[in-house]
């Protein structure tokens, strides 16, 4: 049998279609059937490759998130040390992802969606930001900015800790003292990571 070989561009319109119904309606609400309306597709071909609406919106949390660490991170041609890169780029993550519509959507209207991710398993997104995260600790081992330790226990308590301050910070926050704003606790992780980082 022939396997069935998927267009990049037709998948990412039919997760931007899927995106727009999350927006809407959230998860719950939107349909396969929805979905391939928006995107000017038949709905043999969503199920073809996403068998229900839970795949497809793990697909598009996957690309969403992936594209938000990434233009979070510093440019590679940053002239500052490793560490004070890797610091920069997970409290200007924790930001952008509190700011992404489809995060506080999601966080908003079906926080059940993440709860697995949180108590039972790692994502396929959390494993692209743990690549991420670990090759940014290896260049910093290398330059001597991070703290020696392995690699990938580093990473993942990292991403632990980065990962409480994105999901819970609003049950922390008190808007009407500027010390306990949203700012104050981002400049709070900053310090934490810098001295978890730190030689």
């Amino acid at each position: 049998m022939t396997p069935i070989r998927h267009n990049a561009s037709d998948a990412d319109s039919v997760l931007d279609a899927a995106r727009d119904c999350v927006l809407a309606v959230g998860v719950r609400r939107t349909t396969l059937t929805d979905v391939a309306r928006r995107a000017g597709v038949s709905r043999m071909t969503i199920y073809r490759r996403w068998p229900d609406v839970n795949s497809l919106v793990g697909d598009l949390m996957t690309r969403e998130w992936i594209a938000v660490a990434a233009g979070a991170m510093p440019p590679a041609d940053d002239p500052r040390p490793v560490r004070a890169r890797i610091v920069a780029g997970l409290v200007a993550g924790a930001a952008a992802f509190r700011a992404h519509p489809l995060f506080h959507k999601i966080l908003d209207v079906d926080p059940e969606l993440l709860l697995p991710y949180i108590l039972d398993r790692r994502g396929a997104s959390q494993e692209a930001l743990l690549e991420l995260i670990a090759a940014a600790l290896d260049q910093g081992h290398e330059d001597g900015s991070v703290r020696p330790c392995r690699t990938d226990l580093q990473a993942r308590s990292l991403l632990l800790v980065v990962q409480s301050f994105t999901l819970s910070l609003r049950t922390m926050t008190d808007e009407t003292d500027p010390e306990l704003s949203e700012a104050a606790f981002l400049d709070e992780l900053r310090t934490l990571l810098e001295r978890t980082l730190t030689p």
